[in-house]
């Protein structure tokens, strides 16, 4: 997906939100957005997710299948947690109900699923929202402060989401304000400031001198697993290969 000379701004005699933005994201790579409250992090997000359309310049490339998950879920919504999700299901196209009982096991959702939204706490209500980006695979994840209200538990589950979603190909744009990207390896950095957004293209080339290589030999039917977890884990994969035949 590729930001081409877009800008926006929120009314016509407004100033400018964000201007000149170039950047590509590309497949299988995982963004971190960095800047100041206000910086306009959330605009590019919604840009990006196509919320938003520009007021000037195109997103081009930008994938079917989008996960949207905005920084506070909109709570005010006459369904349980679990009617929601099913609901999205059948919009969104899932015909697995399982995949929707899956993701609220996974996300801790289950004591939750037969409590209105509007009564949710806002973490709970987040977790929701989480859910129903994930129910069907999302080419592009899009993740707008997603730590923000969770508890512990929930927190943890965050960089193997991203990592499932990046090994499958798709990409994943998250922004962040706490420091709470450290566990999200391989991930490249943009910052907003001043309506402009540049990218650190040193990030993931000073981590890489301090990297050594380890080989792990392991069942065909573990290998995606493997990564995922590696991935999750805070390392590197740099490829899967066969084992030579002997």
């Amino acid at each position: 997906m590729r930001f081409e000379q877009v800008a926006f701004r929120y009314a016509r005699r407004a100033g400018w939100t964000l201007h000149e933005v170039d950047q590509v994201v590309e497949p299988g790579e995982t963004v971190v957005v960095l800047g100041r409250n206000g910086a306009g992090k959330s605009t590019l997000l919604q840009l990006a997710a196509g919320v938003l359309r520009p007021t000037r310049g195109t997103v081009r490339g930008r994938p079917s299948v989008v996960g949207w998950v905005p920084e506070r879920f909109p709570a005010d919504q006459p369904f349980t947690a679990g009617g929601y999700l099913h609901r999205m299901a059948e919009v969104r196209g899932q015909a697995d109900p399982a995949v929707v009982d899956r993701w609220i096991e996974r996300l801790l959702l289950s004591e939750h699923a037969g409590t209105r939204l509007a009564d949710l706490s806002k973490g709970t209500a987040q977790k929701v929202g989480l859910a129903q980006a994930l129910l069907v695979r999302p080419e592009l994840l899009v993740l707008d402060e997603p730590w923000e209200g969770l508890d512990a538990a929930a927190r943890t589950l965050i960089p193997g989401i991203v990592a499932e979603v990046t090994t499958a190909g798709g990409s994943v744009l998250v922004s962040d304000h706490r420091g709470e990207i450290t566990t999200l390896a391989g991930a490249r950095h943009w910052t907003v400031a001043d309506g402009t957004v540049t990218a650190a293209q040193e990030d993931a080339e000073a981590g890489r001198h301090e990297e050594v290589i380890v080989q792990v030999a392991v069942r065909r039917a573990d290998a995606d697993q493997a990564v995922v977890r590696l991935r999750a884990a805070g390392h590197r994969v740099v490829g899967v290969r066969e084992m030579d035949a002997r």
